[in-house]
């Protein structure tokens, strides 16, 4: 089993990982894959395993990521996922090589990835990209960190960009979203679905552009969960989960009352 690079003129028949296996999603897969191949006119590389798998990178310049950090000539990383039974085959160091090797050929000065101060969901782990070289570089609240290998002393030091908000201007639930992952597109309307049924005001706002995303008031655009105008979570939250977490933020907004 190799490595593969998805190209434009084969994403249409071959599968992106995401989703795998869904039928729930296909429609989201479907805006993923326009997504993917409007950005690889910007310098996007989609890269997996030669297998029905969740085992893939994507990557692109970092002055075209659609998150909201200042990072010249660097590579930003979308994603790097390897799961399931595909776990310590080394794969994951494989498919950062590769990427590392594309940004030199390339001329860059390093790369850089989001992550969590701890293990998140649909976060990489930090504690992997140390033991690859990488350096904390940033910080941003709640508790994501900017993170950089960097193999030129004369490149810039990566940041978050600081006139980044953290609170959102709306009232109940508001969820600021890309297409970059076909799970946040395909949980949208369940989740409004759950609000309505609690009266709970519920607005979502798919972000469409490189400028709305890098100006976003989340991080991690893929997805950003507020309720009145606080930052509640980055994580693409289950139908369960997300009724769960509406229980319990009414319940102890009663109890203020």
């Amino acid at each position: 089993m190799g490595i593969i690079q998805i190209t434009k003129s084969t994403i249409e028949t071959e599968h992106i990982c995401c989703a795998l296996g869904a039928k729930q999603y296909e429609h989201a897969v479907k805006e993923k894959k326009k997504w993917l191949r409007e950005r690889m006119d910007e310098g996007l590389v989609f890269s997996r395993l030669d297998e029905r798998a969740k085992v893939f990178i994507e990557y692109l310049p970092a002055e075209m990521a659609w998150v909201p950090i200042q990072a010249q000539n660097y590579m930003y990383i979308n994603c790097l996922w390897v799961s399931g039974r595909y776990k310590n085959n080394g794969y994951a160091k494989q498919l950062l090589s590769e990427c590392k090797e594309d940004a030199m050929n390339r001329g860059m000065d390093g790369i850089v990835h989001i992550v969590g101060q701890k293990k998140y969901p649909y976060l990489s782990d930090k504690t992997f990209l140390e033991h690859m070289g990488f350096e904390t570089v940033d910080r941003g609240e709640p508790y994501f960190q900017l993170m950089a290998l960097k193999w030129n002393d004369q490149g810039v030091i990566p940041s978050f960009s600081k006139q980044l908000k953290t609170v959102s201007d709306d009232k109940g639930i508001a969820i600021y979203y890309t297409a970059q992952c076909p799970f946040a597109v395909g949980i949208i309307e369940e989740l409004r679905k759950i609000a309505e049924n609690k009266n709970v005001t519920f607005k979502s706002f798919q972000i469409t552009s490189k400028e709305e995303a890098q100006n976003s008031p989340t991080i991690w655009t893929t997805f950003g969960l507020f309720y009145n105008g606080e930052f509640i979570t980055h994580e693409i939250i289950s139908p369960n989960k997300f009724e769960k977490l509406l229980t319990k933020i009414l319940t102890e907004d009663s109890i203020q009352i």
